[in-house]
C-alpha cells in the first residue's frame, strides 16, 4: 500500500461544544469528530459522515490507513472507534487516530475458517473462539483477514495461534497455544451453554432489570451509545 493507494478524507476545523452544537453540525450534513496521536493534540473536526461509512464498509474498515486532510495539512489516520445514533443506527462520532508507516499498530482482524471439518461431518459443532485475532504489523501490511483451513480437523481437535499462516511483517498478539477454532461435540455446546442459561433464568426469577450496562445489539466494532459526546464535543 502506498499513500497515492489511501482515500483522502477531507475534514474541517471545528469548536469543541456541547451537544447542542454537535446537532447543529450533524444538520449541516457533518458528524463531529477528534483526531489525535503521539504527535497530534487532540483536535476537533468534521468530516462528512456518507465518506467515513464508505471507508467502514470497505475490504479493510476500521483498519484502513487514509489521509485526513484539514487545516492545510495531510497526515495518515485510521478510524479509532465510531458512535452509531442508538435507535437510527447512523453515524454520530468518529476517532480518528494518527499512524506513521514505520510504526507498528495493533489491530483486530478477522479469522475465516476455510473448508468443512472432518469432524462436523462425524456429528460435531465447529466452535470459532476467536473471530477477531488481534494482530500487530506495520500500517501497510495490516492483513483484511486472517484464513485457517479447517479440513483436517477432527472432533476435539483445534487450531492455535502458533498453527496459523501468518503474512509476512505480521505477528498475532496472544499465546502461542491459545484455541482460536475447535470442533466439539455437541452434547458440550449444550452443558458449556447450561451455566449461562440458569444465571439468566435466575436475574428473571429474582425480578432484577436488564443491566443497564449491558450491550445491546451488535455493531461493527463501533460503540453503541452516545455516552462520551460531552467529552468529545
Amino acid at each position: 500500500m502506498t499513500v497515492a493507494h489511501m482515500p483522502l478524507l477531507k475534514a474541517q476545523s471545528r469548536t469543541a461544544g456541547g451537544k447542542g452544537d454537535a446537532r447543529r453540525l450533524r444538520r449541516s450534513g457533518l458528524v463531529p469528530a477528534i483526531a489525535y496521536g503521539k504527535g497530534l493534540p487532540s483536535t476537533a473536526i468534521a468530516v462528512t459522515p456518507k465518506e467515513v461509512v464508505t471507508i467502514l464498509k470497505s475490504e479493510l474498515g476500521k483498519n484502513t490507513v487514509l489521509e485526513l486532510e484539514f487545516d492545510g495539512k495531510k497526515l495518515l489516520a485510521m478510524v479509532r472507534d465510531f458512535t452509531l445514533h442508538p435507535v437510527q443506527r447512523h453515524l454520530e462520532h468518529v476517532d480518528f487516530v494518527e499512524v506513521k508507516l514505520d510504526r507498528p499498530v495493533d489491530v483486530n482482524v478477522p479469522l475465516i475458517p476455510i473448508g468443512k471439518a472432518v469432524g462436523v461431518t462425524k456429528g460435531g459443532v465447529l466452535r470459532l473462539v476467536h473471530r477477531l485475532v488481534p494482530v500487530r504489523c506495520l500500517p501497510d501490511r495490516i492483513p483484511a483477514k486472517l484464513e485457517t483451513d479447517v479440513t483436517n480437523l477432527e472432533l476435539g481437535q483445534h487450531i492455535a495461534t502458533q498453527d496459523l499462516k501468518l503474512p509476512e511483517g505480521v505477528s498475532v498478539r496472544v499465546p502461542p497455544t491459545q484455541t482460536l477454532v475447535a470442533v466439539v461435540a455437541p452434547e458440550k455446546e449444550v452443558e458449556e451453554a447450561a451455566p449461562v442459561a440458569g444465571a439468566v433464568a435466575a436475574v428473571a426469577v429474582a425480578g432484577a432489570p436488564a443491566a443497564p450496562g449491558a450491550a445491546p445489539a451488535a455493531a461493527p466494532e463501533g460503540k453503541k451509545e452516545d455516552k462520551k459526546d460531552d467529552k468529545k464535543k
